[in-house]
């Protein structure tokens, strides 16, 4: 199959690009510094090539990823960095051999993970992100309820989700700082040996938590490209041009299609004017049937709306921002873990 095969719109994955991005993070965070996020890209084959960089241990944000990597082989340390109050799910993944640790921050999540049949728990703690998380001097308390009713607290979690996106790399970093200064008062009063963290935001600042959750790295977006990380985009929605008047064109691309929470994506060489929900309109126009490679603003979300991924060869004509039609799909991946 070659790229001009594909109906559009779909997710394409530029091969030398996502190679590079695996290299790179396993270089600077290798094996168990690195336990990478699944939700940026939900999908086990792609974990794999993370797993056979050296990266074992995995985060997951959702039970259904969960349970998708134990049933990929990749289950033996996974940590659902979320509060669950119905654990069932995952006390059956624990019974089957699988170790799964999960997120609390407050007695219900405590109690709900005891009651489900978790065996392990990170105190989640809220580090500056209006998000999860307990109060860092709260933290003490809900570890010794978890420890009272059986359960091992490996540690402490903490994600500065709020600093991860600053273009400005010295405030980024002294963001990071901050609230890891909160994690780790919150980690002397818990114990345990795990101190999670980070995004790809901040991988290179946080040299506090053991264990870094970066994901959206392995394939990357606009948001996080224009931070000047040494990461390629490698990922891109493949679209064609089905209307062209005047000086516009449009694509077979919207917001069905693409994650929108960080603003409109990108065309190489082009002006996207806005998105509605089949089309993106952009400038200058263009033929009608050309093909072009839309960069999403935000990753996460937009591998969420796709069934799967096709690692190409050659995909790119940068001077032009189109897809070479002639490129080979060397393989097809399934976006597996997506749904609860």
């Amino acid at each position: 199959m070659r790229v001009g095969d594909l109906q559009t719109p779909s997710l394409v994955v530029d091969r030398a690009a996502f190679e590079h991005n695996i290299e790179e993070m396993s270089a600077a965070l290798p094996g168990p510094r690195l336990r990478p996020h699944v939700k940026a890209h939900k999908c086990t084959e792609l974990a794999r090539r993370q797993y056979e960089a050296g990266h074992h241990g995995f985060t997951c944000a959702t039970i259904r990823e969960c349970e998708g990597m134990a049933a990929a082989g990749l289950g033996a340390d996974l940590l659902l960095a979320n509060e669950v109050l119905d654990c069932r799910r995952i006390g059956s993944l624990v019974d089957e051999g699988h170790r799964v640790i999960v997120a609390v921050d407050s007695d219900e999540t405590v109690h709900a993970a005891a009651r489900g049949g978790v065996h392990e728990v990170l105190v989640d703690v809220d580090v500056g992100l209006p998000r999860c998380g307990c109060d860092p001097d709260d933290a003490a308390r809900l570890a010794d309820s978890a420890r009272r009713l059986g359960l091992s607290v490996e540690g402490v979690m903490g994600y500065e989700g709020h600093v991860v996106g600053l273009t400005v790399a010295e405030e980024r970093a002294a963001g990071c700082r901050r609230s890891m200064e909160l994690l780790m008062r919150a980690a002397e009063l818990v114990g345990g040996p795990i101190i999670s963290g980070g995004g790809t935001g901040t991988y290179a600042f946080n040299t506090w938590a053991t264990e870094i959750q970066a994901g959206s790295y392995a394939l990357m977006d606009t948001a996080y490209a224009k931070l000047g990380l040494p990461f390629h985009q490698a990922v891109h929605v493949l679209a064609t041009v089905i209307s062209s008047h005047g000086r516009h064109a449009v694509a077979d691309c919207g917001l069905k299609s693409l994650g929108m929470d960080h603003g409109n994506p990108s065309i190489t060489g082009a002006d996207v004017w806005f998105c509605s929900d089949e089309h993106l309109t952009f400038a200058p126009a263009m033929s009608v049937g050309s093909r072009v490679l839309v960069q999403p603003a935000h990753v996460d979300p937009t591998l969420a709306y796709h069934d799967r991924l096709h690692i190409v060869d050659r995909l790119l004509d940068a001077a032009a921002g189109q897809a070479v039609g002639d490129a080979e799909v060397l393989d097809t991946w399934l976006i597996d873990l997506r749904g609860w």
